[in-house]
């Protein structure tokens, strides 16, 4: 097969007839080479989960709740090992690995919860007559995960679709490849034979699942890759969940503490180097505190710098495209107050980085960048901020930092994106699934309503049969002759 990835170079992964070779993203040594699947292993898996799809949706909910509450103990077993997979192939702390995998064991436990009492609806018809809805498993799910979080990400979709009586074939990224063979080989035995599958691969495995008689696709990840999935969906007929890129904006008002509002800026830019999907992306700031808060956050991302804290980003090719749109920037007439150069050293790492003097034309305000970059620019008034917080092709997220309320309300509703964060970049109560909208994906990614996109509704009528001919063999009461 083809190489599909790019040439070796340190930091990064490389797909071809060998397999796909990992590099350290820290030191940029190659750490092993995985196997990757063929035309042949993804058109068995296919035939695999099919003939094994039947029988798990038989299998009583209470059973598929069951099983996967003994994926999610065995997974609780396994964490150290895999966050240092996960630390290894794409250079996540582990501690932050091991926060996620944690985040993984408790959403395997809330689906096995949540399954059994997935339920239909009652409705209103004769009285004489029963009439609902039931929610059926959609039969093969294809989930394609991101390893930006790959543990917790790839249980969200993995419980859902398997407590809901779906088979599932599961294609880790091919960044973190070992990995999500090691979630498979732990997961897997808790489930009957070829009810959950794992295929290692590059972008023409994913490509070859997405195009194969499946029927529905969950895909985390870029928003060009979510585009060609929702063709090939269109083409065969798969019921698609996409949540895709986004450039998420943060609104900060006149209001509010600056260096709080530096603080949370921060958090939200630099957090897992900024290898977020909901990452703060682009700032917008009230000039009455601009000055303040630029300075605060400039010694944000100098103190992560000089600590160390700031982890490598996951290969070298990720750090060239975010160094792109840094350089663009800076050619554009940004100023970089902190940051903003490619570092000496081996691995990939990126400093955390400040831009000041942004315009709404440039790619760090408009792309999805995916690295520490703070991008800043200064307005006028809320309403300016406002209206360039709302522009864009994306739709995934939004933080707003105020302390009116009648700017706060104002956001809510001409935000057109899935979650709007008011006064805190992260966190919020479990089950809050959003419906990413524009070029940043379709359908609900978590919570209760990710069960339904893993199921599909029946409408069922019960009526009462005709009298018999015979009078002597019974008859059926008239509804109009009950009480």
């Amino acid at each position: 097969m083809p190489t599909t990835a790019t040439e070796t170079t340190a930091g990064k992964e490389t797909v071809g007839d060998a397999g796909i070779t990992i590099q350290d993203p820290r030191t940029g040594e190659v750490l092993w080479t995985v196997p990757q699947a063929g035309p042949d292993a993804v058109n068995d898996a296919v035939d695999v989960a099919r003939r094994a799809a039947p029988g798990w949706a038989a299998t009583a909910p209470a059973e598929r709740g069951a099983a996967l509450r003994a994926a999610a103990k065995a997974l609780d077993a396994a964490a150290q090992e895999l966050a240092g997979l996960n630390a290894s192939e794409t250079g996540r702390p582990e501690a932050e690995a091991l926060a996620g995998i944690a985040a993984a064991v408790s959403t395997l436990e809330q689906y096995a919860e949540l399954g059994p009492v997935h339920r239909g609806h009652s409705l209103r018809g004769s009285r004489l007559a029963s009439d609902y809805t039931v929610a059926e498993p959609r039969g093969v799910a294809v989930l394609l995960t991101p390893w930006n979080d790959p543990v917790a990400v790839a249980c969200g979709l993995i419980g859902a679709a398997l407590v809901t009586g779906n088979a599932v074939i599961h294609k880790p990224s091919e960044r973190c490849p070992r990995l999500g063979e090691a979630l498979g080989e732990v997961l897997a035995p808790a489930f009957p034979a070829g009810v959950f599958l794992t295929l290692s691969g590059g972008a023409d495995v994913g490509a070859a699942l997405s195009q194969a008689e499946v029927d529905v696709i969950a895909h985390v990840g870029s928003s060009a890759s979510g585009a060609r999935i929702a063709e090939a969906g269109a083409r065969t007929g798969a019921h698609v969940i996409r949540e895709n890129g986004g450039n998420d904006p943060l609104l900060v008002d006149r209001d509010v503490d600056p260096a709080w509002a530096a603080e949370q800026a921060a958090i939200g830019a630099f957090a897992n180097s900024g290898q977020i999907c909901t990452s703060v992306e682009r700032i917008y700031v009230h000039k009455d505190i601009a000055a303040a808060f630029c300075s605060a956050l400039e010694a944000e991302a100098a103190l992560r710098n000089s600590n160390g804290s700031v982890a490598p980003l996951v290969d070298l090719r990720m750090r060239d495209a975010v160094h792109g749109h840094v350089a663009e920037a800076l050619g554009q007439g940004a100023r970089a107050v902190e940051g903003g150069s490619l570092p000496d050293g081996p691995g990939s790492f990126y400093p955390a980085t400040v831009l000041l003097g942004c315009t709404e034309g440039m790619q760090v305000m408009t792309e999805e960048t995916f690295g520490p970059v703070a991008p800043v620019q200064v307005v006028d008034t809320f309403d300016d901020g406002l209206r360039l917080a709302c522009s864009g092709k994306y739709g995934l997220a939004a933080t707003v930092l105020s302390s009116n309320i009648a700017h706060i309300q104002q956001a809510v509703a001409a935000l057109p994106v899935g979650t709007v964060k008011v006064n805190a970049v992260f966190g919020g109560a479990p089950g809050g699934a959003a419906q990413p909208r524009g070029e940043s994906g379709a359908g609900f990614g978590y919570g209760p309503e990710l069960l339904d996109e893993f199921t599909q509704v029946k409408v069922v009528h019960i009526a009462a049969p005709p009298a018999p001919a015979d009078p002597g063999a019974g008859s059926v009461v008239d509804e109009q002759d009950l009480p």
